[in-house]
Formats: C-alpha cells, structure tokens, sequence
C-alpha cells in the first residue's frame, strides 16, 4: 500500500519524502519511546534498558545500535552534524557544542538491547502527537495514575485506527523504591500496585501492562563498578542496626561521625548514584548471601523490576514488529490521505479501512483488549486460555499453548488440534451470546494459523 500510494503520490515532494520514511521503517527494530512527566526518571530507565550512562539531553534523543559509538545532530532540513561521544566521569556525553538548536539527536551505540529496539528519550514537555509521531510503542512512567497520566494515554489511543488496535503501550510506574517512604518492603509494595493497576478499568484499555521499576537499583544492575562493589561490601560489615541509624538520613550517612573508614566522598557517590533505599537493600543482600558482583547483580535485576520490564517490551513489543509496523503505516497512510485527499487514492483508502476490519492480526488485538477490559466475557477457564491463544502472554507457539518448557511438534499439534476442536464447538455454539460466539470464532481463525506451523 505504501509502494502504491508512492505512485499516486509522485508529484508531491511532501507525500514522497513521508512514504519513503515509513518504507524505510520496515527495516528497522521497533521504536519505543519512553515519555512521562518532568523528573520522572525517563533517561535513567533508558540507561538501564542500554546498560551504559549517558548524561541525559534536552531534546529527542534516539538510541540505535551500532558497531560504533558515533553521534548525530538534526537541526531544521539541513544535513546532520556528526559529533563526539565523550566521558564525564563514568558517564558518556554527547558533545552538542556550539550547535544552537537540536532538535534530534541520534545516538550509535553498541549494546544488545539495541539490536532489536530503537529507545527514544523524549523532553517532558513533548505532546503526545510529538512523542508518537516518529514511535512505533510507548513507554510511559508515572509514579501513580493521575488525572494527566490518563488524558495522555487517551490522547495516545486518539485516532480510529489507533483504538482498533490498542498495541502499543507499556505503562512503568517509575521510582519504586520510593514508595512507603522508601522501606525495605518498598519494592514488593510497588509490584502490587502495578497489579492492582492491570486490572483498573481506568488503566486497562488504555495499555497492554502495568510494571514497576526502581530506576537507580536497575542501573546499578547493569553498571556495578568493582570499586563500588567493594565500597558496599565494605559497608556491610557493619552491624545491621548500626548501619540503619546512620542511613536516616543522607546528612548522617555522609558526615564525619560515621562508624567506618570510609571517605565521605565515596558515601557521597553511593548516595548518588543508589539512593538511601539503594545502598540499605544492597547491603542487607550482601549479608545474605549474595557477596559476589554476578550474585549481587542477577538479584538486582530481579528485584528492580528491570527484568519484568525487558519480559514485557519483548512479548508486548519485539515480538509483534510486523504488526506495530504495519500499524504505522496504516496511520501514515490514514495522516496523507486527511492530509492530502485525491480522487485516484481512493482505492488505497478503501484498501486501509478493509486491513484495519479484517487483519487477523489486528482483530486478535481487538479482542484482548475486550477481553481485559470487560466488555466481552467468556465463561471460566475459556478466557484465560484464549487471552493465551490469542497472543496476550506472548506470541511464540509454546507460549500460546501453555508450554513452559520446551514440548516437541507432536505434543504441541496435539494440545493445538485439542484446543481448536473445543473453541470450534464454542463457536457453533447456538446458545451461546453472539460476543462469545464472534470470539471463539477468533481464537479458531488462530488455532488454525499455528497448524502449518507444526507439521
């Protein structure tokens, strides 16, 4: 569609240069853009997802991978400025310099998580239109659902095709370890919160999952320096009470009458760059057990929240590429027809609003959505299973079927042909209401797409 609105379109320099940047876009990882209020800790979630620090910008910055570290910076229609990627302290920097306006800047790096994702650190006043104009998925961080969280999250889902196929949102309450002014069972507390959120009929329609994440302890997980791991190892050798009184407060835990060795400014970095929260958890799991850098890094992966976070980008997002690409182009397409209607487009605009009704894909997403929110119920087991079937854990065969280990093509055919025979006898269902019916009919169409994939 989008080759064939090019010819429609080829006397309009405009309309081209707009088609050519959506093709290009198929040959991309997804872009993910991580939006939220000021101070809300968008770049230091952005680091941990990277594993590298980088001083945060004021402009769109983009995170790419690359064999390289290089650095560019767009400024109006002109060419881009290349620029040096240099260190100020343990951080990287991106050197602007005399470079009055940026209004992207587009970072190469070399790191694994950008092989399959483009990460957009988006300027805290940015609209919705401008975060999502260029992103494919959004990340978006809140410490607690407000009243301004939930009008951009609508605005997010504000367009036709946008609410056909609600696909593209991961809502992160962020800084969970200030929850509870910062106790210990912080981080548990902040979890079951993000739960509680999953099923708000508020929240739900409006995003795919809600997850927590300490962004300092998962920065320290992917960037623990061994002279910081010694320093902490260091303070654990205090007794548990003691340690705790003088972690009160950061004027104590910096000042002159503290228990140890221990030059002020180094407790001045830890403070820094873990928080009070940070350096109590990481001292309380040293003394349990957990004394070595892998050990101690693995826990803070997990108990950050980071893990749970990279789970669900990948289910909710790198998994379905083809389907937040296409859904794209669809609202390119949808923009220049609005934009610039013509009478020979005509056939295209009716070839959209078919793809947008009839995509298998699009009408699976349809249904999670109806069925996480409430406006389509099924009777007991059947909706878990076909919130499975239908892609909301994740969109591999295994995952589908309820596998957690690795089932060879002959227990998969049979747990798939057992579970197309029940939903077709769900859906010819005569007694059934005609939602279930319209949704079992659904989870039969993907029942029957998994077959070819395991002769």
């Amino acid at each position: 569609m989008l080759q064939e609105a090019l010819a429609v379109y080829r006397d309009s320099p405009r309309a081209t240069a707009w088609l050519r940047s959506h093709l290009e876009r198929y040959t991309e990882p997804v872009r993910i853009a991580v939006a939220g209020r000021s101070r809300i800790g968008k770049s230091t979630v952005v680091n941990a997802l990277i594993g590298d620090e980088f001083v945060p910008l004021s402009s769109f910055t983009w995170y790419r991978g690359g064999t390289e570290p290089r650095a560019h910076v767009f400024s109006g229609p002109g060419r881009p400025h290349e620029v040096a990627v240099g260190r100020r302290g343990h951080r990287h920097h991106v050197e602007i310099g005399q470079i009055d306006r940026a209004d992207r800047v587009v970072v190469e790096w070399p790191a694994r998580t950008l092989r399959d994702i483009v990460l957009i650190d988006t300027p805290s006043e940015a609209s919705p239109e401008q975060v999502l104009g260029e992103a494919d998925a959004l990340l978006y961080l809140m410490r607690h659902v407000q009243d301004d969280d939930l009008k951009f999250l609508q605005a997010a889902n504000d367009h036709p095709i946008a609410r056909t196929a609600a696909i593209h949102t991961v809502a992160v309450l962020a800084r969970a370890d200030e929850i509870g002014a910062g106790r210990i069972d912080a981080l548990s507390s902040a979890k079951q919160i993000a739960r509680r959120y999953r099923r708000d009929v508020a929240v739900q329609p409006l995003c795919q999952n809600v997850v927590s994440v300490a962004g300092l302890l998962a920065v320290a997980a992917r960037t623990l320096r061994e002279d910081e791991f010694a320093a902490l190892r260091t303070l654990s050798s205090l007794g548990r009470e003691e340690l705790e009184d003088n972690l009160l407060s950061a004027d104590r835990f910096v000042g002159e009458q503290f228990p140890l060795q221990m030059e002020p400014a180094v407790r001045q970095a830890l403070l820094e760059r873990f928080g009070i929260f940070g350096v109590r958890l990481i001292t309380a799991l040293i003394r349990q057990g957990f004394d070595t850098q892998v050990k101690l890094t693995g826990q803070l992966v997990q108990r950050s929240g980071l893990g749970e976070l990279r789970d669900s980008i990948a289910i909710h997002f790198t998994e379905r590429r083809e389907v937040l690409k296409a859904r794209s182009a669809l609202l390119a397409l949808d923009v220049l027809f609005r934009m610039e209607p013509r009478q020979n487009a005509r056939k295209l605009m009716a070839d959209l609003e078919r793809v947008v009704a009839s995509a298998h894909d699009f009408r699976e997403l349809r249904l999670v959505a109806a069925l996480q929110s409430g406006r389509t119920k099924l009777p007991g087991d059947l909706q878990t299973e076909a919130l499975r079937l239908i892609g909301a854990e994740g969109t591999n065969p295994l995952v589908r079927l309820g596998f957690d280990y690795e089932a060879d093509t002959r227990e998969q055919r049979e747990a798939l042909l057992d579970a197309l025979v029940r939903w077709q006898a769900q859906a010819a269902d005569v007694h059934a209401p005609h939602d279930q019916r319209k949704a079992a009919q659904i989870v039969v169409r993907t029942c029957e797409g998994l077959l070819p994939q395991l002769r």
